[in-house]
């Protein structure tokens, strides 16, 4: 039987690593040879549970490089051909969409992502409408059950025994995004993978600010986290001289504190814990660092491109 597996496509928030024009410690220490850490491109994993059909779960604009480095995705069966089956969205950042684009030579592209998505990826950063004199693109409507607090999961034509139940995750809608001051609950979700063969779970946030109750719940029930890991510190940007926003403004919750995101993974018994979406001025990119180091004593793993995760 072959069981659900993850492959991260992609580990780095916007702009990867190390971002081009960057030099924080982190970026100028990797291009000098003087931080030991390994590249990452921006976020994005695809799941398969036969190993031959995959959901590419975000389109990082890194999408080409990333499929280039992971064979399962083109599996060579006719002159023209992809392993990836559908796409799903779980917000409309620039960083999470826009490798869209860069599948316009395929066949129609099934985007699965809720209507607060899709309208900015149609009337604020028209990526269907472009797309529609290429490829064109088939949309599936995920659907929140926020009043009654009851989620609906569902299915992905093509990707057999996965069910997906989505969560609505309180975090930040996209800069360009008219709800970017007041975002609704479907402009950022979370996702639990579900292998229906053997009932193993995995839950995946890589933009999560708040771990709300339903969020908890859905964490506590995973065998697999692989969350948000953007940045150590509420004001790592700040000390950086990187920008004027705090972690919470830009929609993250910190790893570090007594109320971060290490202290809740501490809580759980998942057989592996992951940060993922992790920010080129994250301490823990470098392999060395006293804050790699608590990663590990709280058995905690750092996401890199190409890691798989197999349940």
């Amino acid at each position: 039987m072959t069981l659900m597996r993850i492959i991260v496509l992609g580990a780095s928030a916007g702009g990867g690593f190390p971002q081009w024009n960057c030099n924080c410690r982190n970026c100028a220490g990797y291009r000098a040879g003087t931080v030991r850490a390994l590249a990452r491109t921006q976020s994005s994993i695809a799941v398969s549970t036969n190993g031959l059909d995959w959901l590419l779960i975000n389109a990082s604009p890194d999408i080409l490089t990333q499929i280039r480095a992971t064979p399962a995705l083109q599996p060579g069966r006719a002159t023209r051909d992809t392993g990836i089956a559908a796409v799903l969205l779980m917000d409309a950042q620039v960083d999470h969409v826009t490798g869209l684009m860069m599948l316009r030579e395929g066949g129609r592209l099934r985007v699965h992502c809720t209507a607060s998505v899709w309208e900015d990826l149609t009337e604020r950063l028209p990526l269907t409408r472009v797309l529609a004199h290429y490829c064109g693109t088939d949309w599936q409507p995920i659907t929140l059950d926020t009043e009654a607090g009851l989620q609906r999961p569902f299915e992905v034509a093509g990707i057999h025994h996965l069910r997906i139940t989505p969560f609505p995750l309180s975090s930040k809608a996209p800069p360009y995004s008219p709800r970017r001051l007041e975002p609704d609950p479907g402009d950022n979700i979370g996702i639990l993978l579900e292998d229906t063969h053997t009932g193993r779970k995995t839950f995946y946030a890589p933009g999560l600010g708040v771990i709300e109750p339903h969020i908890a719940t859905a964490m506590a029930g995973a065998d697999c986290v692989l969350v948000d890991g953007t940045f150590w510190t509420e004001d790592e940007m700040v000390r950086s001289g990187l920008s004027s926003k705090l972690a919470h403004e830009m929609g993250h919750l910190p790893l570090s504190g007594d109320a971060g995101m290490l202290a809740f993974l501490n809580t759980l018994d998942a057989r592996r814990k992951i940060v993922i979406h992790i920010n080129n001025s994250n301490p823990i990119l470098d392999d060395d660092s006293a804050e790699r180091a608590e990663l590990t004593r709280y058995g905690v793993e750092v996401a890199y491109d190409g890691m798989e995760i197999e349940l």
